[in-house]
């Protein structure tokens, strides 16, 4: 059995098109959407918007941590748009283009930029979408927890704490623990490029310890300070920056 496991595509519809390429299924970890692409600030829904000399202000402004002046520049930007149409319409767009390009089977579960209530009319027949739920893949249990948790940044699902928690406890144990956001271990959480700690989870950190899976694959972190870490006997693996590689992570047994 053979599995690749992609995360972060933000809008590289092109690479995912091949992800499954050779595989008997295709796991997605979620960040679809691309918003502003932080390597080259002319591509994403702002810069198409309000222009590549704004979206270089905006991630200088963001990088800086200095979020309270990003958001005041984003305000007056929106200023008399209609923001909510404007982002779904864009949004549409792209899911519209990266639904169409999964291959059968496809399992996926939402990254903290997506946008979750636009999924089910996206998502066709071969592609099954979990949160918070699990599944079995060629004899091996997967279980799967959506999303990101609260930050400074405001990205559109992010949730609390406790409900994400929650999600992990209704998962139990499984063999291969699937989720966006990367456990809270500080090697797993910096990104060398940003140069900050990104919001990992202590509660999936508990769970890995807990329910000991034989893997723990996720994403979110562009450039971690290491790309795997072992937890006891549970390998813990960032599948990579999709948008950027375009190169699926395998999983075979």
């Amino acid at each position: 059995m053979r599995v690749h496991v992609v995360s972060d595509v933000h809008g590289n519809t092109e690479g995912l098109a091949r992800a499954g390429d050779g595989a008997d299924a295709l796991i997605c970890l979620g960040d679809l959407v691309l918003f502003l692409d932080y390597a080259d600030h002319s591509r994403g829904i702002f810069p198409e918007l309000f222009g590549v000399e704004n979206a270089d202000r905006i991630v200088e402004l963001r990088t800086a941590r200095r979020f309270e002046e990003a958001r005041e520049l984003g305000r007056s930007l929106w200023s008399g748009i209609d923001r909510d149409s404007a982002i779904e319409g864009a949004v549409r767009k792209q899911y519209a283009e990266m639904f169409a390009a999964l291959p059968t089977p496809t399992y996926a579960t939402y990254g903290n930029v997506d946008i979750p209530t636009l999924w089910p009319q996206y998502a066709g027949p071969g592609t099954t979408v979990l949160d918070g739920e699990r599944v079995e893949i060629g004899g091996r249990v997967f279980g799967f927890v959506g999303g990101g948790l609260r930050t400074p940044m405001r990205t559109p699902f992010e949730i609390s704490d406790e409900e994400y928690a929650a999600k992990i406890e209704a998962i139990g144990e499984v063999d291969v623990l699937c989720s966006h956001i990367p456990p809270e271990v500080p090697e797993l959480v910096y990104d060398t490029v940003a140069r900050r700690f990104e919001r990992g989870s202590k509660a999936l950190l508990e769970a890995i310890r807990r329910t000991k899976p034989r893997y723990a694959l996720f994403g979110h972190v562009h450039q971690p300070l290491a790309q795997r870490v072992r937890i006891g006997r549970t390998e813990c693996v960032n599948v990579g920056h999709f948008a950027s590689s375009g190169r699926p992570w395998a999983l075979e047994w």
